[in-house]
Order: structure tokens, then sequence, then C-alpha cells
């Protein structure tokens, strides 16, 4: 036998319309012509502009990874790492490009390499805040883009 998911003592719903009541016409016509809802977006992110894509792919091919730079290296394949979160105003103009060695641990070719997720502390011990490292990034995208 099956329980019931009501709690003993809990009151029952009430609805707008009582057991046998009838709805009037003009109230079945409101029903269907109400508004439809609009589809909820499944997350919180906030949508990604074209200028925002632009900037990223400027990133990518410019610059690539940010930490294999500083190490003295160029690695073009690299993932977008948010620096302050995906629901936050402004937040993915806060990025950084970093390959997936240096975004995710244990990801990438090489495995020895100190990532952003979940080695924060010691990866900007390293290669700088991520402050500073986006600040670089713009430095060097102005000094490209605009001379």
């Amino acid at each position: 036998m099956k329980r019931s998911p009501l709690k003993p003592g809990a009151s029952l719903k009430r609805t707008s319309f009582a057991r046998g009541e009838r709805i009037e016409a003009r109230e079945v016509s409101k029903l269907r012509n109400a508004p439809a809802r609009k589809a909820k977006m499944k997350s919180k992110e906030r949508a990604v502009t074209s200028v925002e894509k632009l900037t990223w792919d400027r990133l990518a091919n410019e610059i690539g990874c940010v930490a294999c730079m500083k190490d003295g290296n160029f690695n073009p394949h690299v993932s977008i790492h948010h620096v302050d979160g995906r629901t936050k105003p402004g937040c993915h103009q806060l990025v950084l490009p970093l390959c997936s060695g240096h975004h995710q641990d244990g990801t990438g070719e090489d495995k020895s390499l100190i990532a952003v997720h979940p080695w924060k502390a010691r990866f900007e011990a390293r290669y700088g805040t991520q402050a500073e490292l986006m600040a670089l990034c713009a430095h060097l995208l102005k000094d490209k883009y605009h001379d």
C-alpha cells in the first residue's frame, strides 16, 4: 500500500473552484487567450555577446595560454577561465585564456602543470594573481590592436 505524501495534520490546498462548480464560458476564453509563459533559462549563466566572443578569440589566437606564455611557451589551445564566476554582470570580460592543464587539474597532455582549479593559491604564487594576469592580457591585446 502506498503512503500519502501528506503529513498528518497538514491542510489541503484550496483550488479556485469547488467540486462540482462549473466554469463560465468567458472565464474559459480568458484562460485560452492568456499570454504564453516564457521558457525559463536552464541555468543562471549570462549570455555571451559577440564582442566578448571576439575578445576571447583574440586572447586565444594572439596570447594563447597566459600561464604557458609566462613559462616561455605558446599554446593556442585554450579554454576561457572566468575569474569571478559566470553569473555576475561583466563576468565574461573578467577572463583568462588557459590551456586545459593550467585550467583544470589532471587534464591536458602535461599532467604536472599547476592548475587554477583546485590549486588557486599555488597557481597565483607561480604565475601572479589573476588580476595581474588579466592586466597583462589586456596590455598585450592593446599593444596588438591599438597601435
